[in-house]
């Protein structure tokens, strides 16, 4: 008989759920009334995926975070002004540069 085969998935918390196969085989019997409806069943639990912790946040790690925090956006400030203050003295300099050899190229025209 055919028998659907689900392929082996890894769960986002490491566990690797086996392939399920019956362990035994019945074969078909002809029906009877006063049989049981419930034969031949497995009732073996599936199997459940462990829960997460919840995070306990206390008073004195709130403020280590918090302090954590306030560092890094003093940090990436600190980088970005930087990097700000870099282009405007190179913008500048470029401009400083643009008149020197524009004053230049109008003295080497009029011959001095």
């Amino acid at each position: 008989m055919l028998r659907p085969r689900i392929p082996v998935n890894p769960l986002p918390t490491g566990i690797i759920a086996p392939l399920v196969q019956p362990t035994t085989t019945t074969a078909i019997e002809p029906h009877d009334d006063t049989a049981p409806t419930h034969r031949n069943h497995d009732h073996t639990p599936a199997p459940v995926a462990p829960t997460r912790a919840t995070v306990q946040l206390t008073p004195g790690s709130a403020v280590a975070l918090a302090a954590g925090g306030g560092a890094v956006v003093l940090v990436v400030g600190a980088v970005l002004v930087s990097m700000l203050l870099a282009v405007a003295i190179t913008g500048v300099s470029v401009a400083l540069i643009a008149v020197v050899l524009r004053l230049l190229i109008r003295d080497m025209q009029k011959g001095r």
